[in-house]
């Protein structure tokens, strides 16, 4: 069977006439690379690096010396794709390692592997920022370009095997296609969360006020409140509600179990938690994942169970910044990860300021292959308000109180948007 071709870009930060280390190392592998049948793309200083990747469809960007400011660096900035960067020069730059250190590190947590080209190069990167970096020396005298192209291709086959397979399972896809569709809200609160006061009976009775045909209850460490909702919904039939549970692991921050049954402990590994919300048959779900004002998994412990995650979300009305979930939607595509999305509501009024319209569902495996095909639309909530309610029904109550807020009535007046068109997300 023909080995598949693939499409890679390879950044330098110099111009193309410049001599130097970099761009012999560039320009001998990316000939070492075509000769192997990839196709290859330089980019160098002055070229339109927004316009060119942005009009090629590529497996991998590989960038060299991505420090900031660089075409490199502005290669992180714009791409889409699986991400590789190679170190070089075993030298300080004062502007990347302290004035800019920061926003170098945002950058660079979009990168999917580190290498450097001697170990030098990797002693004095982990003193500035700690990764993994892996040694790929260049050709010279002992060792043939050919060599390095290899095992960087190898690296690069390595990176792609971890995204998933966008075809699911086209037999329950085509059952659910016929079906009616419906706007579901996957991540919101009741006053089972110690940080809610929102009663289950005034959250339901929301959601049927603004049209959602189903609802995740994700409470904090907690399904009491979710296995409440779907009782006193089976009784109307109007509304489905996903049994779910937002747990806070040991030291990788949060994950949601979908379609769960019993409560998950709270402070075990990622791995531990991911393995109950399997035994029980349920999806995982990574909520908020790049926002640091969350307790959220760090770049590399998302990369390690990203074979595991079954939805990302990528729109939380909720994160304070956009940014953070442009990020999310940033690694979604590239891996390939279906996307999702939730209000994050703690207080009525926030629910359905996302909404995901899909086809009507049966079970977890149905859920997964109607998300596959969602429209995500988004109703921007003044966030400092949602939050402002928020503290006022939360703050200061003792927890046993919080069950029974004052006059507690469902929030009326949010039209049903299951009668709008819905963009494409």
């Amino acid at each position: 069977m023909a080995v598949q071709s693939l499409s890679i870009a390879q950044v330098t930060p110099h111009r193309r006439a410049t001599r130097n280390r970099v761009n012999e190392f560039v320009h001998r592998v990316s000939e070492e690379l075509e000769r192997r049948g990839h196709e290859v793309l330089t980019v160098a200083a002055g070229d339109p690096v927004k316009r060119l990747l942005g009009a090629n469809s590529l497996d991998i960007v590989h960038v060299h010396e991505p420090f900031a400011p660089s075409v490199s660096s502005a290669a992180l900035r714009h791409s889409h794709s699986l991400n590789v960067a190679t170190f070089h020069r075993p030298q300080e730059r004062v502007l990347s390692t302290q004035v800019a250190r920061p926003l170098v590190e945002i950058f660079f947590g979009r990168l999917d592997a580190r290498t450097v080209t001697s170990p030098a190069t990797a002693r004095l990167l982990e003193g500035y920022f700690p990764a993994s970096y892996e040694l790929f020396e260049p050709g010279g005298p002992e060792r043939d370009w050919a060599e390095v192209a290899a095992e960087l291709e190898s690296l690069y086959r390595r990176l792609l095997a971890r995204r998933h397979d966008p075809a699911g399972d086209p037999e329950a896809r085509r059952r659910i296609a016929e079906r009616p569709l419906i706007e579901v809200d996957l991540h919101m609160h009741t006053d089972h969360s110690p940080d809610c006061a929102t009663p289950v009976e005034v959250l339901l009775e929301t959601a049927r006020d603004r049209g959602l045909g189903a609802i995740a209850i994700t409470d904090h460490n907690e399904v009491s409140g979710a296995l409440e909702g779907r009782r006193i919904a089976a009784q109307t039939g109007d509304i489905k509600v996903i049994v779910a549970e937002e747990v806070k692991t040991a030291e990788q921050g949060e994950v949601i179990g979908l379609f769960v049954e019993e409560k998950i402990p709270r402070g075990m590994t990622m791995a531990e938690t991911i393995a109950e919300i399997r035994r029980q048959g349920g999806l995982v779900y990574v909520p908020h994942p790049f926002d640091r004002f969350h307790s959220v998994p760090d770049y590399e412990h998302l990369i390690e169970i990203v074979a595991e995650i079954d939805v990302l979300e990528v729109f939380n009305p909720r994160v304070a910044l956009t940014a953070f979930n442009e990020e999310a939607e940033r690694f979604a595509r590239k891996y390939r990860i279906v996307p999702g999305a939730g209000s994050d509501s703690h207080v009525a009024q926030g629910l359905g300021s996302v909404r995901v319209r899909i086809h009507d569902f049966d079970g977890p495996r149905e859920f997964l292959e109607a998300m596959r095909d969602a429209d995500i639309t988004r109703k921007h909530k003044n966030l400092v308000y949602v939050q402002t309610l928020k503290l006022l029904q939360t703050t200061g109550r003792p927890k046993a109180l919080k069950r029974s807020v004052l006059d507690a009535k469902p929030v009326r007046g949010g039209r049903p948007r299951g009668r709008r068109s819905a963009s494409k997300s």
